[in-house]
């Protein structure tokens, strides 16, 4: 189970990032269920990460507007266990979307401070 608390009226969840040769390095998402992707970070974040590009996606955004995004490889611990993840590169704010959560159960107690969860089904 992954846990997370809601803060300022966001869902908010760490999840820890496997870098080589250092030590696991935890990030704040919020919970986007309006982003279909996986992850997004800031495009300064990815550098700060040197995560590898792998390419660039057609992508069309919450304002309808249609833009390319360089999308790159990350190793995530999810539910304790390591997989690969695709991490688009824009925005100012991590997000973690639906596609991470797919075969998953999401709670949240939308109160300040309130329990959030990610169960697999």
């Amino acid at each position: 189970m992954i846990s997370g608390i809601v803060d300022d009226g966001h869902a908010i969840i760490t999840i820890p990032f496997r870098i080589p040769n250092r030590p696991d390095f935890p990030i704040e998402f919020v919970v986007d269920t309006g982003f279909t992707d996986e992850l997004c970070l800031p495009p300064e974040a990815v550098a700060l990460l040197n995560l590898p590009f792998k390419y660039d996606l057609r992508a069309n955004l919450a304002d309808n507007s249609r833009v390319m995004l360089p999308v790159h490889k990350a190793i995530i611990l999810w539910n304790g266990e390591e997989r690969e993840a695709r991490v688009l590169a824009t925005g100012r704010r991590p997000l973690v979307g639906t596609a991470l959560l797919d075969e998953h159960e999401l709670v949240i107690q939308f109160t300040e401070g309130g329990l959030v969860t990610i169960d697999e089904l």
